[in-house]
């Protein structure tokens, strides 16, 4: 037995902890930190030897009777952990909402009416294998919900430790859909040709990098067009207008066509800058009526969704040749292994890399050249061989493709 007092100091805060250790009769370890409710360290260590006899005297059954009373079901707790943590912390409405969903269709079905401490690794096992048929994506968000919600009961003391360990699915990288140059260009022109407010919609997404839900919150106030920049300071979710995904506004320079067309169509009817026909701030279900219009006038798939335009603001720029930093400012990323997600290279581009092995240049019917045997005063710095005869002093390349392929390694 050995009760043990440590000071600790954490955030201008300081203290006694208190670090109880003994073995039940049984012979099981319990262990107890907990910070003093007293000042001094001699206070300190009475209160906690003190402590040490009362959980002695109570008994090991006791204490466990007591502790499962004590740790809630997941019903109970679910509201907890979205008013404490998620509301608390200020996330997104979006995020939020999400949380809520992910526990009442697929946690609270299945752990409900269980204690959070009854939870076990194999019952993540059969939660998975029930979820099946979602997608990793899916299964993953759920998992993820259910950790957070138990390290939250950690942080909170309702747990001691952690029940289970969660592990996620191992997922797939995912392939982003995007417009090649033609394809985009189409679209710009056939949204065109459809409705200014539409061609606006596509450039924002496309020429900008801005998400859905930036470009129906964009306001005249936002646009600088002495500067010819956007700023992206607020995006708007089901009637909610909060901060950019990532939780910091950008500024986004803009293409000539865009800040023209900008220019060309200012009003006044409200602080928005894209409006419904009655003059009601468009939503999400309009702009991807918007886009399907747009799409079947270009001959495209028609999708509705908006997000291939910035997967393809990300792809234009990366085979423009604009470096992943600056991609990743531009589209606001908070990672940049995000924006290399984004960084594809059409077809056209992989045809064009390969054709450079096609193009003029050192011929592969040339003679060998020994690069350990050079011929003093002569060009070329090696000795001509008749034939590929071994050579033990370097290795052989064809000639004229040596400033290719230098030895030894620069």
């Amino acid at each position: 037995m050995s009760v043990k007092v440590r000071e600790y100091k954490k955030r201008g805060k300081s203290g006694w902890e208190v670090d109880i250790m003994f073995k039940w009769p049984d012979g099981e370890l319990y262990r107890e930190r907990v910070k003093a409710p007293v000042g001094s360290k001699s206070g300190a260590k009475a209160w906690g030897e003190q402590r040490q006899a009362e959980l002695l005297a109570r008994g090991h059954k006791a204490m466990d009777m007591e502790k499962k009373k004590e740790v809630p079901m997941l019903k109970e707790f679910a509201p907890r952990f979205i008013d404490g943590d998620a509301r608390a912390n200020r996330q997104k409405p979006s995020t939020i909402t999400s949380k809520e969903s992910l526990l009442r269709l697929y946690l609270l079905p299945r752990f409900g009416e269980r204690r959070l401490d009854e939870v076990t690794n194999e019952d993540i096992q059969h939660l998975k294998a029930e979820l099946r048929d979602l997608s990793t994506k899916t299964v993953n968000n759920v998992l993820t919900v259910f950790n957070r919600l138990l390290k939250v009961a950690v942080e909170w003391g309702v747990l001691d430790k952690m029940p289970a360990t969660i592990k996620l699915l191992k997922a797939p990288k995912p392939t982003m859909a995007f417009y090649d140059f033609a394809e985009y260009e189409r679209l710009v022109e056939a949204a065109g040709k459809l409705d200014w407010r539409i061609q606006l919609m596509v450039l924002l997404g496309g020429d900008a990098g801005l998400r859905s839900g930036e470009i129906i919150a964009l306001e005249w106030p936002d646009i600088d067009f002495r500067r010819g920049q956007l700023h992206i300071r607020q995006a708007e979710w089901r009637g909610h207008v909060t901060v950019p995904k990532g939780g910091r506004d950008r500024r986004v320079p803009m293409t000539k066509r865009l800040a023209a067309l900008l220019a060309a169509n200012r009003h006044l009817r409200e602080a928005r800058v894209l409006y419904r026909d009655d003059g009601e701030p468009v939503a999400r279900a309009t702009v991807s009526r918007w886009m399907k219009k747009a799409q079947t006038r270009a001959g495209l798939p028609v999708t509705g969704a908006l997000h291939i335009l910035r997967h393809t603001f990300c792809s234009r720029l990366a085979m423009r040749g604009a470096p992943a930093k600056a991609i990743q400012e531009l589209a606001g990323h908070e990672s940049l292994t995000t924006t290399q997600r984004y960084m594809h290279l059409t077809p056209a581009a992989k045809d064009a890399a390969i054709s450079l092995l096609d193009t003029a240049g050192p011929q592969l019917s040339g003679d060998l050249l020994e690069t350990g045997s050079a011929t003093p005063g002569k060009a070329g710095g090696g000795q001509k061989a008749k034939g590929p005869e071994p050579c033990d002093s370097g290795p052989f390349y064809w000639r004229g493709v040596r400033d290719l392929n230098p030895w030894p390694p620069a």
